[in-house]
């Protein structure tokens, strides 16, 4: 049977299928008759049930919600990747990390064995605190991106898991770039305070 909004919502996609059988019609034509559940049911049976906690995966991003990217993890098969699972640096919708059919590493967060489903993260695949503020020096002028305007100032990701405060002022906006000068790190406290420059 074929299902008309199904094809549709795969034009221009990569999908995987079983080939289960090739036929010939009344017609003389050979045709092949696939079957995608079957692809996904031996990819989750031999590939994604063997994995176990830390792996790292490929994956490709699917389409982006409010509170998550959705991911195929092989064959189709969907997990769903939180925000806070994107990165330690607050950003406001997936969409400020990635792009839809991004393909990326994942780590396997946790495995739901009994209902088949495998979250993931990039979070961890981005370095700790630490490592990333040992790239960065006081003193220091960079580039960051700005990831939240609050009353008490503005927050500035410098890397995917690095962020710092800097002075509020109300001519940025989330997503914009800018020069930003690093006026101190606290290691002890895993903060770093910026000036805004350009």
């Amino acid at each position: 049977e074929i299902k008309d909004i199904a094809i549709i919502t795969r034009v221009g996609k990569a999908v995987a299928f079983k080939v289960m059988q090739i036929e010939k019609t009344k017609s003389g034509k050979t045709v092949a008759i696939l079957s995608r559940r079957e692809a996904q049911r031996e990819c989750m049976q031999s590939y994604l049930m063997d994995l176990e906690k830390g792996d790292i995966i490929p994956a490709r991003i699917t389409h982006f919600e409010d509170f998550g990217a959705f991911l195929d993890i092989g064959c189709g098969i969907p997990s769903l990747m939180s925000v806070d699972s994107i990165s330690v640096s607050r950003i406001s919708t997936p969409k400020d990390r990635f792009y839809e059919r991004e393909e990326l590493k994942v780590i396997v967060k946790s495995i739901d064995y009994e209902n088949s489903r495998i979250y993931v993260s990039t979070r961890e695949l981005f370095g700790t605190w630490e490592e990333n503020a040992a790239i960065f020096s006081e003193g220091q002028t960079v580039r960051g991106v700005i990831r939240s305007v609050e009353n008490y100032g503005i927050f500035v990701e410098l890397a995917p898991n690095l962020a710092g405060l800097a002075e509020y002022r109300d001519d940025v906006y989330p997503g914009q770039t800018a020069a930003v000068y690093i006026k101190s790190i606290i290691k002890d406290k895993m903060k770093i305070k910026l000036i805004i420059i350009d």
